[in-house]
Formats: structure tokens, C-alpha cells, sequence
């Protein structure tokens, strides 16, 4: 598509529903993490103590990538408000339909990722 194409309204549209459709389920996911942290069980027995504590801290940790989600679905309705939406924050070049079809909260284009990823893997490497 020509690049005057590139994030018509249309195209916004589409991603602002898909975003709001996506707030839904991970604030219907978030809800039910919460339930579950809320339960107050304490079983008897050490092995089922030792089972729930362990489901109470994977329940934490989801409810912590549930926000961390929320935040970023969050942020992308932003920019698609203020039309920034669909390009690269380090670049400015366009992130690419297929790239935000796959993950809608992308924010760097496939370059800049694959880049910043092998940074990530050097340093780390040490």
C-alpha cells in the first residue's frame, strides 16, 4: 500500500477496537486472579500449604503481566488518539500491519527490535 495509506482511520479503527477487545479480556483475567489471590484458605495439611503458596506467588506473577499488559494496551490507545499510532518511537518509519496485527502494542518496528534484542542477548551473555 502506498505509504499516504499507511494508518488511515480506517485502519486506526480497527486497531482501537482490536485494543479495546484485548482491555476486556485481560481485565476479565486480571478479575479472576484477583478472586482467586482473595481466597483465604489455609490448608492443614504442609504439602497442600506448600501447593497453595505456590499458586499464591504464579497468581501474583500473572496479575503483574496482566498490568504490564493493561499498561501497554493502554498507552497504544493513546497514541492512536494523538495519531502517533503505527510508528517506530525510535525511528519514526512505519511498524508495519503485519508486526501489529501479531502484537498490537508494538511499539519499535521489526529492526529496531531484532537490534535491541541482540544488544539484550550480548550483555547478558556476560
Amino acid at each position: 500500500m502506498p505509504e499516504s495509506e499507511y494508518m488511515n482511520s480506517e485502519q486506526l479503527d480497527f486497531f482501537r477496537n482490536r485494543l479495546l477487545a484485548m482491555r476486556e479480556e485481560v481485565l476479565s483475567r486480571e478479575a479472576a486472579i484477583l478472586d482467586q489471590l482473595n481466597q483465604h484458605e489455609r490448608p492443614a495439611d504442609p504439602a497442600d500449604q506448600a501447593t497453595a503458596e505456590e499458586e499464591h506467588a504464579l497468581a501474583l506473577r500473572l496479575r503483574e503481566r496482566e498490568s504490564m499488559l493493561l499498561r501497554k494496551i493502554d498507552e497504544s490507545l493513546l497514541r492512536i488518539r494523538n495519531k502517533d499510532y503505527g510508528y517506530c518511537e525510535k525511528t519514526g518509519e512505519p511498524i508495519g500491519i503485519p508486526r501489529l496485527l501479531a502484537r498490537p502494542t508494538a511499539t519499535v518496528c521489526v529492526q529496531v527490535k531484532d537490534h535491541d534484542e541482540k544488544v539484550e542477548l550480548h550483555f547478558k551473555s556476560r
